[in-house]
C-alpha cells in the first residue's frame, strides 16, 4: 500500500491508501467512535446479504475468485453460529476486495466500491458524506496532475520536434502476445496496464526498483489520455459479459490505434 491520505468524514478521519493501483478505505477508521468498534465490521460481514454484494463484486473484477467456496460459506450464512473474519474469507475464496492489514497502517481496508456500501450500513449520512468528501480528494489529485501537466507541457515546447519523434517510437504500444492474452491477471488494473503499457504493475515495481511511486506517475500525458478511454471501454466489455483475453485484445488494439492518432497525427500538439 502506498500513498496513504486521509479524509474527514463528519470528523472521522478515514484513510485512503492505493493498492494495487486502486483506491481502498480504512474501515477501522469509519467505525472508531461506534460502540463496538471492529465488531461492527464482523457484524457486517456475517450478514448474508453482504456476502452476496461481495461475491457479486469479485465475480465482476476478479478471476482469480473461489465460487465454489464461496457457496459453502454462504450455505452457513444466517446461522447464529456463523462467523468469518477478513482473513477467512480473503483466505477461503481469494477476495480482493477485502484486505486485513497490520503495521503501523493496519486496520480492514476495503476496495472504494465496497467500502460505500460498507458505509449504508453506518448510516445513509455518513455514507454521502464519505462519498462527497471522496471525490473532492480526487478533485484535488486531478488539479495537481493538471498543475503537474502545465509544467512539462511548458518545458517540452523547448524542443518539442525531438520530444515528439521519441515517443513515437517508444510509446505506441506493441501488439500484446498469445502468452499475454492467454494469462489471467488478478485485477482490472492490469488488464489496462498489460494492454497500454505491455507490463503488469509487478513487473514494472521490478523492473524500476529504484522509482517511487507506480507506472502511472511516470507515464506521459498521451498515456494517461489513453487509459482514461481504456477505463470506460473495459467497464462496457465487462458489462457486455467478454472474457479477459478478448478484452485484452480489444483494449491493446485500441491503445495503438489511439497512441497512433495522438502522436504521428499530431493531436497532442492541437492540444497545446
Amino acid at each position: 500500500m502506498t500513498k496513504n491520505q486521509v479524509i474527514v468524514v463528519q470528523d472521522v478521519p478515514v484513510t485512503v491508501v492505493e493498492h494495487r493501483e486502486l483506491d481502498f478505505i480504512s474501515l477501522t477508521d469509519m467505525v472508531k467512535g461506534l460502540d463496538g468498534g471492529s465488531a461492527v465490521i464482523e457484524n457486517w460481514l456475517r450478514n448474508k446479504n453482504t456476502l452476496e454484494f461481495l461475491s457479486i463484486w469479485e465475480e465482476m473484477y476478479n478471476p482469480g475468485f473461489n465460487s465454489l467456496e464461496f457457496e459453502g460459506i454462504k450455505s452457513e450464512a444466517g446461522f447464529n453460529r456463523f462467523a468469518i473474519s477478513i482473513k477467512q474469507w480473503v483466505a477461503k475464496t481469494g477476495a480482493i476486495g477485502l484486505i486485513a492489514k497490520t503495521g503501523r497502517y493496519g486496520g480492514t481496508y476495503a476496495h472504494k466500491d465496497i467500502a460505500f456500501e460498507f458505509a449504508s450500513w453506518i448510516s445513509p449520512k455518513f455514507k454521502l458524506f464519505l462519498i462527497k468528501e471522496f471525490q473532492r480528494l480526487k478533485d484535488e489529485e486531478i488539479t495537481l496532475r493538471a498543475q503537474e501537466w502545465n509544467l512539462t507541457r511548458s518545458l517540452a515546447k523547448i524542443n518539442y520536434r525531438i520530444h515528439t519523434d521519441a515517443i513515437a517510437k517508444v510509446l505506441v504500444p506493441n501488439s500484446v502476445t498469445p502468452q499475454q492474452a492467454n494469462l489471467l491477471y488478478a485485477t482490472e488494473a492490469d488488464v489496462l496496464n498489460v494492454a497500454l503499457f505491455g507490463v503488469t504493475a509487478r513487473q514494472w515495481r521490478e523492473m524500476n526498483p529504484n522509482k517511487e511511486g507506480n507506472m502511472r506517475d511516470h507515464s506521459a500525458v498521451e498515456q494517461l489520455l489513453v487509459l482514461a478511454n481504456l477505463e470506460s471501454l473495459n467497464a462496457e466489455y465487462i458489462r457486455q459479459g467478454m472474457a479477459q483475453a478478448e478484452r485484452l485484445k480489444a483494449l491493446n488494439t485500441t491503445a495503438i490505434h489511439q497512441m497512433q492518432t495522438l502522436i504521428v497525427y499530431g493531436a497532442t500538439k492541437k492540444l497545446k
